[in-house]
């Protein structure tokens, strides 16, 4: 016999339902936004050079949350009155920017980029993992486990196997990156509540960053004293507000687009495909070459993606 609770857990409400597997438009978010992130490591690369962790980071939340509420005031979009959407607000800043983004800037002082591109790139492991053990609707299987590695796998052949010589030296930037990257697992997860909520991604965006920014404003002014430094040049300056601009705010709302639409575990795909943004973004507009071992990869990674989204296996009944 079937209880009212019974049904309760079983039956999912018609705006709660996730793609499993993504669709063109899905599709051509994510790539977008591999773009847009694939930038960010170039961007905070400049800024290292001049300017400390927490001020980075602080710099980058606080002008994308000015951007997006310029949106908001300009679409007139509704914002949420309960107190607790707040709430979760300010602990999604806190799990999806401030810890995340503190840990790769202060590691990427200490070890090298591609390094630091492929410890984040174990990002989807753990979104597999978390997600599989909190979300009903986004199972741990073995068809997903199988993509994140051969994906992963195809990250480490197109960034290049030497950039693993790095491991054991700067250990402690390392366990930052991959405590970024768990960071970022339960973020995705834990997002997943802002559709329930009936909230615009835009302002799920917008609320994230502003509660970013709070959390950061008196921890940046006690251990940075940023008023103190010197004036940034202007090439860091540029790289500071594109870093907002584009690799927050924009990036932003497609993630949280994504999220609604495809769930934790396709949405974290997008490490994957940082990394082949920035390599196809490096030959197109700084004449680096291309080799026919980031092809390799590039297919690896296509591969374990179709893995992941369910392309190259056909789904058994009782999954669709």
């Amino acid at each position: 016999m079937t209880t009212d609770s019974d049904k309760k857990r079983t039956i999912k409400p018609r705006d709660q339902v996730i793609k499993q597997m993504m669709g063109p438009a899905e599709w051509g978010m994510l790539l977008f936004l591999s773009l847009l992130w694939g930038g960010s490591f170039l961007f905070v690369g400049v800024a290292v050079s001049e300017l400390p962790t927490l001020t980075i980071v602080f710099a980058r939340v606080g002008l994308a949350a000015v951007a997006l509420w310029v949106v908001i005031l300009v679409t007139g979009r509704p914002l949420p009155r309960d107190h607790l959407a707040w709430l979760a607000f300010l602990a999604m800043g806190l799990l999806n920017n401030v810890l995340p983004f503190g840990l790769i800037v202060w590691g990427q002082h200490s070890i090298a980029s591609g390094l630091a591109s492929i410890l984040n790139a174990s990002t989807p492991l753990f979104a597999v993992l978390v997600a599989g053990i909190v979300l009903h609707d986004e199972p741990m299987t073995g068809r997903k486990l199988v993509g994140v590695v051969v994906g992963f796998v195809g990250v480490v052949v197109m960034i290049g196997v030497d950039a693993l010589s790095g491991l054991g030296a700067g250990i402690l930037a390392q366990v930052a990156i991959l405590g970024a990257a768990l960071s970022y697992a339960f973020a995705g997860v834990f997002g997943r509540r802002f559709k329930s909520m009936g909230i615009d991604p835009v302002v799920t965006a917008a609320g994230q960053v502003t509660g970013s920014t709070l959390i950061l404003l008196p921890i940046t002014l006690i251990v940075d004293a940023p008023f103190s430094l010197p004036m940034p040049s202007i090439g860091v300056a540029a790289s500071i507000t594109a870093l907002a601009l584009l690799s927050t705010s924009l990036a932003y709302i497609l993630y949280f687009q994504i999220l609604q639409r495809a769930g934790a575990t396709n949405l974290l795909l997008v490490t994957f495909l940082v990394p082949v943004s920035a390599i196809l973004l490096g030959a197109l507009f700084l004449g680096e070459r291309l080799e026919w071992i980031h092809f390799v990869g590039m297919v690896l990674i296509g591969l374990g993606l179709a893995a992941i989204d369910g392309r190259l296996f056909k789904p058994s009944r009782s999954n669709r």
